[in-house]
């Protein structure tokens, strides 16, 4: 099998002077309720070669932050301070000014790699326009360039796709597009904000091993403004911690992640999942909510969130001050922490108990899916459409779930798992195969009040809580609908939203609010609220968790293990992030091109993936810590997943198997030609996968 050689600290600069230097940057925007502070005083140096990663909650001002450095704000914000680049302060420049110096001096790489591109143009185009800019170049040798930058960040066949056009291209092929467009014209300096936070785990490590290459040819300082602490761990030098507007933590990535002396960092990794070791501890949220920026009380903004504030942290906001041996963090109880004679999480219980050690469901079967079938026609034509083809999304999927049990759904986008999802949601007679949910065949509803009752025992929880409530009606309302539809009296029903505020943990002064008016995470307490109003049997979780900063995502987690345990509930998962699904599911089906590959125990699959699929899986998925995540060795994957409309005649994955490449002709004849068949792993009859070469 082929494997990636461990991690590499970077190189270190040629010389000791900083190619960005950001010193007392303030920004501040207008709102009805007042100025808003979104940075507070940050300052940093980033020397060449070195990559500073900028961590910290949503509304911490990470994203602010890196747009005024870029000089991309809106006319209406206020930014003072100083931005050093090469000397030069950008701080005060016109548009024009800054036009000449970013993407030839500095390059961005966007969270959304589609709104970055021009949909008009091809991108050999823009990145031979983006070379013209700033360089005196011919068209045919700009189109060289762009040829060759295309080949460098990985894209397959760079004189052909190079006149494609950026919808033709995958997620992750267009996040390499825009990584190219910000390293063409070798920059001082690259600033990436999110460049993965959409990406499945293996198109992330095959990105972040892309923003590597182009730092090392370029020898750039990167700025990468991220939320996950694995990805900290395996590629920063030096980690910033935002909050509240201002750093409050800076430090070398080892010496952060062996001791972190702010509490708020201290919590921060206490809530983050781990795909590694065998006991899995008890994730520990972080209590209430990031203060608002506008009108900012006196003192520390983390004290009523910390566990070990004093009261003088509740009148003076205190210092960034060096911490020997670390780093600069501000607080008033560093050197406590620091020398080991205080805990920063304090000595509060964990808010979630670990998970039990037997996992094994014993309750009825719930839902029950055998040789699901969906697919879809592939047409042509503007007017006149003809099929052509046929997509065929989901290709013979069955597993059962039982009531108290989690199943998970994993794998990469385009794999089918959705799909999967809402053929069993829709309630009626699948293309092909049987779904039965609670005793029942859902081909067998014949009437649409058949159908209402079963949809009581069956809701959804949606990946944004926000698309999913009615922004014109508050809470109770949203709450109150459902129960309603059922045919509910006023009188209970107001009962009822009391009592499921208090069974997701909310205030009952939450239901007076707006969607608009809440977090995130009381925005998907509220849906979780909504979905268990009619005390449904089978819960279906649509990637609830993506969308969620890891303190709240700790909390969420904690909150369904305790719902299902208290209420006996199924929950169906879709997820793609394998280190929250450790921590929610029992089981795990692993999904390729519309085929489970793998299926068994949580743990059994993680101690012991038998396909080369799910072993890439789990190896592309980022430890937080640094001394691991830099030493282990990866599985690698090359290409994309194949075309649904044109599967292969066997094994679906052959065309990216590690095992394949390294096979006989006979083995590599099998996996050509015949699909293989899920084979029971030795001592588990529940561990199942479907490979030849294993």
């Amino acid at each position: 099998m082929t494997l990636a050689t461990p991690l590499l600290d970077p190189a270190p600069g040629k010389d000791g002077r900083p190619v960005l230097s950001v010193r007392d940057l303030h920004i501040t925007f207008p709102s009805e309720a007042g100025p808003v502070r979104a940075v507070r005083g940050v300052g940093f140096d980033l020397l060449p070669g070195r990559t500073l990663c900028v961590v910290g909650e949503s509304g911490s001002g990470k994203s602010a932050t890196a747009l005024g450095v870029m000089g991309l704000l809106p006319p209406s914000a206020e930014v003072r301070g100083q931005v050093l680049l090469d000397g030069q302060d950008l701080v005060g420049l016109d548009d024009r000014a800054l036009s000449k110096i970013r993407g030839k001096s500095i390059g961005m790489v966007f969270q959304d790699p589609l709104s970055a591109l021009t949909p008009i143009y091809s991108v050999g185009r823009l990145l031979a326009d983006a070379l013209r800019v700033h360089q005196d170049l011919t068209r045919r040798a700009a189109w060289e360039q762009a040829v060759q930058l295309l080949d460098l960040v990985g894209i397959p066949d760079p004189r052909g796709r190079a006149t494609a056009f950026p919808h033709e291209f995958s997620g992750g092929m267009r996040q390499r597009v825009v990584i190219a467009l910000a390293i063409a014209n070798r920059p001082a300096v690259l600033v990436a904000d999110e460049p993965t936070t959409a990406l499945d785990v293996t198109v992330q490590a095959q990105i972040l091993d892309v923003l590597r290459l182009a730092q090392r040819e370029t020898g750039a300082g990167l700025v990468l403004i991220t939320h996950d602490l694995g990805v900290v761990a395996g590629h920063a030098d030096d980690v910033a911690v935002m909050y509240a507007g201002r750093f409050v933590e800076h430090a070398g990535v080892m010496e952060l992640f062996r001791r972190p002396t702010m509490p708020y960092t201290a919590r921060l990794l206490a809530a983050v999942p781990t795909v590694d070791g065998g006991v899995r501890r008890p994730l520990v949220p972080i209590g209430g909510e990031p203060p608002a920026l506008v009108d900012l009380p006196a003192g520390c903004p983390f004290a009523p969130r910390c566990a070990v504030a004093l009261d003088a942290c509740r009148t003076a906001e205190p210092e960034s001050h060096e911490v020997t041996g670390h780093g600069h963090v501000a607080c008033l109880r560093a050197a406590e922490i620091a020398d080991g004679s205080l805990d920063p999480k304090g000595d509060t219980p964990p808010a979630g108990p670990p998970a039990p050690a037997d996992r094994t469901a014993t309750g009825e079967v719930v839902l029950r899916v055998e040789d699901l079938v969906k697919t879809f026609p592939v047409t042509k034509g503007a007017v006149l459409k003809r099929r052509i083809g046929t997509l065929r999304a989901v290709g013979g999927v069955g597993f059962a779930l039982r009531a108290g049990e989690t199943l998970a759904l994993v794998g990469e986008s385009g794999s089918g798992k959705t799909t999967t999802l809402m053929e069993i949601l829709r309630l009626a007679r699948p293309e092909g195969g049987r779904v039965e949910i609670c005793g029942t065949d859902v081909a067998a509803l014949d009437s649409p009040a058949a159908v209402r009752r079963l949809r009581r025992d069956v809701q959804i929880v949606m990946q944004d809580p926000l698309g999913a409530l009615d922004p014109r009606m508050p809470v109770s309302h949203s709450l109150a609908e459902p129960l309603r539809a059922i045919g509910r009296d006023r009188a209970s029903i107001r009962a009822r939203v009391r009592e499921l505020l208090a069974l997701v943990g909310l205030d009952d002064t939450i239901g007076d609010r707006f969607p608009a008016a809440l977090s995130g995470g009381q925005r998907q307490r509220v849906g979780i609220a909504r979905a268990l109003a009619t005390e449904p049997r089978l819960l279906a979780l649509d990637e609830p968790l993506s969308a969620l900063d890891v303190s709240v995502q700790a909390g969420v987690i904690n909150l369904l293990t305790r719902l299902k345990r208290e209420l006996g509930l199924a929950y169906l998962v879709v997820a793609h992030d394998l280190a929250v699904v450790r921590y929610v599911s029992d089981r795990i089906a692993v999904m390729y091109l519309g085929h489970i590959v793998e299926t068994g125990d949580t743990e059994a699959i993680f101690a012991d993936p038998r396909h080369p699929y799910t072993r890439a899986l789990l190896s592309a998925v980022p430890i937080p810590d640094p001394g691991r995540e830099r030493t282990r060795e990866r599985v690698v994957l090359t290409g994309e997943p194949p075309n649904a409309a044109r599967p292969p005649r066997g094994c679906v994955f052959v065309d990216r198997c590690p095992l394949y490449r390294e096979a006989g002709e006979e083995l590599r004849r099998r996996c050509r030609t015949e699909p293989p068949a899920q084979t029971p792993v030795a001592g588990d009859s529940g561990h199942r996968y479907a490979c030849h070469g294993v």
